[in-house]
């Protein structure tokens, strides 16, 4: 049974720096384009950043784009996601994804997904 598993999240002030991991069993993670979605308090999950098979690609919404930092290291079959420069509006739970083609690496459109790990930023 295909895992995802985040973990890093917590309570940081606004400016803080986080670290959230993303490790995947039972599954060809080099073969998966790896991505992290949030969804704040009240609002629909959106897209944060996405990276391809050999880390050769990525991407970020522009809220996050210079601040946030995803990476993936296929020999441990986890992804990261390095958030600095935190702002309260970043405030979420954030949730990894996992599927092949690159293609609408920005939808939610995404076979396999983790159960969310908590990021709070207190102003």
């Amino acid at each position: 049974q295909v895992q995802l598993v985040e973990s890093g999240g917590g309570l940081v002030q606004a400016g803080g720096s986080l670290r959230l991991s993303c490790a995947v069993a039972e599954l060809a993670f080099s073969r998966h384009v790896m991505a992290w979605f949030r969804q704040p308090p009240g609002k629909e999950r959106e897209f944060v950043a996405a990276i391809s098979w050999r880390s050769s690609s990525t991407f970020y919404a522009n809220s996050v784009k210079g601040r946030f930092t995803i990476s993936r290291d296929n020999a441990k079959n986890t992804v990261y996601l390095q958030m600095n420069s935190l702002k309260p509006e970043d405030t979420a739970v954030y949730y990894c994804a996992a599927k092949q083609q690159l293609s609408g690496y920005d939808t939610s459109d995404y076979d396999y997904w983790g159960q969310g790990t908590q990021v709070t930023v207190s102003s």
